[in-house]
């Protein structure tokens, strides 16, 4: 039996990007029982690709209870709707196999990865107080994405002087304005800007001058996304809600990085359930940025731990 339950999120305070703000996150959980074991999934339906709690729920209701893994990638588009069943699937097999997912998959034990912590749009004073505020954290991601974003990247830069930084612009630029901006993000020490350009025109990314690494997020969904990416992006951005899933993802990494790209694997704001499939993706990876539930002011019973190491794997009893 597949369920699906949609539920809402607090945050710990409103997150802004150039696309708007909110105040809480609204995630898809799939429950998959099978021969008394219990398989658990998540997924962010998210706006910008189309998808809502209903429109997910709808997909996933045209699913044969006994789907396979192997069946689901043909049966759902890459998407969240597909990401949340088969990271269910993998953790009932998991469960019946009586073995970590890791294992299954045939991949190393997962370590802890030190991750990106995000600062939401906003002033520049307030930009400066919770870059200060998060100074000990070793990487700062922010989102701009605005005609007036040097100010506030100036802001961050002041309030966490030895910080790595990392910028994500949304689609928010033209290429005029990345171009004007480059040379600055250098000077301020940023290690990498993420899809500076809009989805739907990025062509110009081949054309102008990459002083600093370009990440591909909104540009790449999955392996078919490779093959448009080619001269304008070094790192691509792996998020599972894109990709569809585990299988995906995995597939995914190996491919990019069989073509020379660097990878980071990023997330929407969810839960620790939605972060634990992803760590498996994100080890090696050159840019972890798996903050969901550092965003939140409510997590699942059994959540992952976030400390000085970094985020760590998830224990059995979350997923896995």
């Amino acid at each position: 039996m597949i369920d699906v339950l949609a539920q809402t999120f607090k945050l710990a305070q409103v997150f802004t990007i150039s696309r708007g703000s909110r105040t809480e996150t609204k995630v898809i959980a799939v429950k998959i029982t099978r021969g008394g074991l219990v398989g658990w999934g998540e997924c962010l339906p998210y706006p910008r690709y189309d998808e809502t709690q209903d429109s997910v729920a709808a997909q996933i209701a045209t699913l044969p209870d006994s789907v396979t893994r192997a069946e689901l990638q043909t049966l759902l588009p890459a998407g969240a709707a597909r990401n949340a069943v088969d990271c269910a699937l993998w953790d009932l097999e998991a469960k019946a196999a009586g073995k970590r997912v890791w294992e299954l998959a045939g991949l190393p034990a997962p370590q802890p990865l030190t991750t990106a912590y995000t600062l939401s749009l906003d002033t520049p004073e307030n930009m400066r107080a919770a870059a200060a505020k998060n100074a000990h954290r070793p990487l700062l991601k922010i989102k701009l994405g605005t005609p007036d974003d040097m100010p506030r990247l100036e802001a961050v830069r002041a309030g966490a002087p030895d910080t790595r930084i990392i910028v994500d612009a949304n689609e928010g630029w033209t290429a005029d304005v990345y171009t004007e901006l480059a040379p600055h993000l250098v000077r301020m020490g940023v290690a990498l800007v993420e899809q500076p350009l809009p989805a739907s025109d990025d062509g110009m990314l081949a054309e102008i001058a990459r002083p600093l690494p370009v990440c591909a997020d909104e540009s790449c969904h999955d392996r078919a996304s490779l093959p448009h990416l080619k001269g304008k992006y070094d790192v691509i951005n792996i998020k599972l809600d894109k990709t569809g899933g585990l299988t995906e993802g995995l597939a995914l990494r190996d491919a990019a990085r069989a073509e020379g790209y660097d990878v980071m694997v990023g997330c929407m704001v969810g839960t620790s359930l939605a972060m634990a499939p992803a760590v498996l993706v994100a080890q090696g990876a050159s840019v972890v940025d798996l903050d969901g539930p550092l965003l939140l002011a409510e997590d699942r019973d059994t959540p992952l731990v976030y400390d000085q190491a970094g985020v760590h794997p998830s224990d059995a009893k979350l997923w896995g």
